[in-house]
């Protein structure tokens, strides 16, 4: 929407208390329209209490323990006990001796032998020798748990209390808002077929006083920041 032009010429500027005399007996001009000029500034609360608002969830964690293994260390004769390869050794070198009925008694007599050879010399030997360790396994748990999902903060806004919920902890002050904040008033005057527009800090009401084809209007103040500006 297309704002009136504001008229620097036309306007006298007096100072407050000359203003409010001149105004008292003096030809006067028509306020048309005072249209508030406005800007959002936000508003805060102060925090009266903020309780975490909890949930039960189920969640998954690892679990790694240390785990006893039996182990065997590594045999004399690979990976085969001491006594089948006795015996088989032993039953080769009885095949060799005598033969007929003599050579089957040495063969038996070289299986037994060389299987109790190989026993012994397995058993006195660390190879093939069982023994525990340790190892580390994990796995996968599931579990509840309470996790803190907001806050239900209580706050105090002009006297007034209420009560909201928020995803974060709130500090000593709470933003509940915006608000529009007056920072002065667009005017448009009429004195008879003369018409202008200005900017004030305050309502003028009904009348502007004027004077040699201007209105007169009290010195413009600085408007102050809108606080967390």
């Amino acid at each position: 929407m297309n704002k009136p032009i504001v008229i620097a010429i036309g306007a006298a500027v007096l100072a407050g208390g000359a203003f409010a005399a001149y105004t008292v007996a003096n030809p006067q001009a028509e306020v048309v329209s005072s249209v508030p000029i406005t800007e959002k500034e936000p508003v805060f609360a102060n925090v009266l209490a903020a309780e975490p608002v909890t949930e039960l969830r189920t969640g998954t964690r690892e679990v790694c323990e240390e785990v006893a293994v039996e182990r065997r260390r590594p045999e004399r004769f690979g990976d085969r006990d001491g006594a089948v390869v006795g015996a088989v050794v032993g039953g080769l070198i009885g095949n060799q001796v005598g033969g007929g009925n003599g050579r089957k008694l040495a063969t038996v007599a070289g299986v037994v032998g060389g299987a109790y050879a190989g026993r012994e010399i397995d058993r006195r030997h660390e190879g093939g020798q069982r023994y525990t360790d340790y190892e580390t396994r994990c796995h996968t748990v599931s579990e509840p748990r309470e996790e803190i999902v907001g806050y239900d903060v209580r706050y105090d806004l002009d006297g007034q209390v209420s009560l909201t919920r928020t995803a974060e902890q709130p500090g000593a002050q709470l933003q509940v808002g915006e608000r529009d904040r007056i920072v002065g008033y667009e005017v448009t005057w009429r004195y008879g077929e003369q018409t202008g527009t200005l900017v004030m800090d305050e309502d003028p009401g009904r009348r502007l006083p004027y004077a040699n084809g201007t209105v007169l209007v009290p010195a413009r103040t600085a408007v102050p920041p809108a606080p967390g500006s």
